[in-house]
Formats: C-alpha cells, structure tokens, sequence
C-alpha cells in the first residue's frame, strides 16, 4: 500500500483526500455486522427506537444530549441505572425525573454542547439531528442513525469521555475517522477538533452529479462555495424557514446565483443537519454548517457512502421539497 494512502486511511486529514474509496482502507479497519438503521422522526416515531436501545441495555448507557425533555427516555434512563452504568452529558439543566447525582454532568458554557448521541454497552451508537424532545418527536423534521460498530463505537466512547471529564470544544481527533463496515466507506468527525466545515466543503466540492441540501441553520460561506463552485452537478437545498430569513443565511447568496433553493413550509422547524452527494453519500449527525457549529460548539459528523441508505434519505428530501415553497 503506497505511503500516501495508508496516511490517508489512518490519519485521515479531513480536509479531504481525493480519491479516498473503499479500496483504500486497510484490511484491519474493516468489520461485520448489522447494517445501519435509518429513522426519520415524525413517521418513525425516533422515541420509542431510542427508547428500545436504552432498555436493551447490559452493562452501559453513554448519552450526550443538547436537549432532552421526552418522559420515556428519562423514565428509561432511570430504569437502567439499577443495573447499568448511566452516565449523561446535557447543555441544560436535568429535568424533573432525571437520572441525578453522578449519572448527569451539565454543561454550562455559552457555547452549546450540541451532541444527540448514545453509546450503548460500548457497542451500539445513535446519533443524527434528533433530540430526546417532544417537539423533536412529533412536529418538527429530524433523523436518527442507529449502527452496531466497534470502531464507531470507539469513536463516540472517545468523545463520550472527553465531555465527561469536562473537555468542552476541545479534545483529541477522532481515532477512526474512516473505515469499511460491511463494505460501506464510513467516515466520522468531532467538531471543532476534526475540522468539520473542511470535511464537509471537500466532500461537496468533489460531487459529481447532485447535492441536495436539507438543513435547519446554514450560514457557512466555505460550504456555499463549494456548492457554487461545483455547477456542473444539480445543486437543490431546502432550508428551515425560521433560520433562512437570517442575514447571515447562505439561502439568499444562493438562491442569488441561481441555485434552487426553497424555504420549508412544515409546522415545526426543518431540523436536519442533511447532506446528499451523487445519490451515494449521506453526511448527517449535529453539525449546523454555521461559525459556531464548526468552531465553538461541541458536534459530531456521519458520513456513509452507501446508496440504499441515500435513496432513504433522498426520499426524505424530495418529501420536503415537494412540501416547500
């Protein structure tokens, strides 16, 4: 394996490398195992999937949540506290009925503990836009991802420990920031620390065909251009509607230039963080392409370059734009 690849492959500089595929990973960072679950929160109801990942519970319970209100995830998280190891990392205070005492570490900075992850028994990761709210749940557009991985596993229990021990907007760079399950290409990032806003403009910049954007707060001029940029591909983007009207919104720098851009017209807020690339790459997870998203708040990045899993999440993307104005 030439020099460059294997560096590629391990170190994963996420400002990009070019060419980067399956081929390039290295037999010891591939792994088997069930194939990813997909969840989009109002039809799927993303609650009760949650809550059922909690309670299947052995031995763990890592949870890092920018919100959490929903009375069956506290009720579930409390339950599993008698047997399991429950830790819980939250950006506001616990509410009534909250796991207490050393299970819950609140963080308290201005910048946001923006995460909606768990880990479970070290094994199973949940992660996308949705937070453990009513509102989340039931009006307004989100999406989970639930994977059985070790090395994603890895990753998150990495970062996981980090916000426990108080390391906020810091830490070290992800372990695994690409390996092979079940012969999809996964990548991972932590923002700030992996360069989130370069990960992300690179994989745009590199589209061949389309980009289809569906996105609560997008203010990056980095990931605009990468999108004005690449003109030959079909560029399409529905924004949140409360959050496009900002002055600092990329939705009128666009829709400027001639992009196909269109505001949501749900009853709740559009508030998924969703990247759709040549029909075969999704990126999700907490990542706001904004300054404090890629620079501030503590973030998390999933890329899977796999096209079933892009055809859901496409499906989910045309449902809005048909919807929008």
């Amino acid at each position: 394996m030439r020099l460059s690849i294997f560096l590629c492959a391990l170190a994963a500089l996420l400002a990009g490398c070019a060419g980067y595929a399956v081929k390039d990973v290295p037999e010891v960072l591939r792994e088997q195992g069930p194939d990813p679950g997909v969840f989009f929160c109002k039809q799927d109801n993303c609650s009760w999937h949650l809550e059922e990942l909690i309670l299947s519970a052995q031995s763990s319970i890592h949870c890092a949540f920018y919100d959490l209100d929903l009375q069956n995830i506290i009720a579930a998280l409390g339950e599993q506290s008698r047997h399991a190891e429950v830790r819980v990392v939250l950006d506001d205070e616990p509410y009534e009925g909250m796991v207490s005492g050393d299970g819950v570490l609140v963080e308290d900075r201005s910048s946001r503990m923006h995460n909606k992850f768990c880990v479970v028994d070290g094994m199973y990761v949940w992660t996308g836009s949705f937070n453990p709210t009513t509102a989340d749940n039931d009006v307004n557009d989100n999406n989970a991802v639930l994977m059985s991985s070790y090395y994603l596993a890895k990753n998150y229990e990495q970062e996981f420990g980090e916000l426990w021990m108080g390391e906020f907007s810091a830490g070290s760079r992800v372990p695994y920031p690409s390996f092979v399950h079940n012969g999809m290409l996964v990548e991972n990032a932590f923002c700030p620390e992996d360069r989130c806003e370069e990960k992300v403009a690179s994989l745009l910049g590199n589209a061949s065909v389309s980009v289809y954007v569906m996105v609560f707060s997008f203010t990056s001029e980095k990931i605009a251009d990468a999108m004005l940029f690449r003109r030959d591909a079909e560029m399409r983007g529905v924004f949140d509607s409360s959050q496009a009207g900002s002055s600092y919104s990329q939705y009128k720098r666009l829709l400027g230039f001639g992009l196909p851009v269109r505001k949501d017209r749900g009853k709740g807020k559009l508030h998924h963080k969703v990247f759709i690339i040549d029909n075969e790459t999704v990126i999700t997870g907490s990542y706001n392409p904004t300054a404090s998203g890629s620079g501030e708040n503590d973030e998390n990045v999933l890329i899977l370059h796999n096209q079933g899993i892009a055809r859901r999440y496409a499906g989910e993307f045309f449902r809005l734009w048909e919807a929008a104005s």
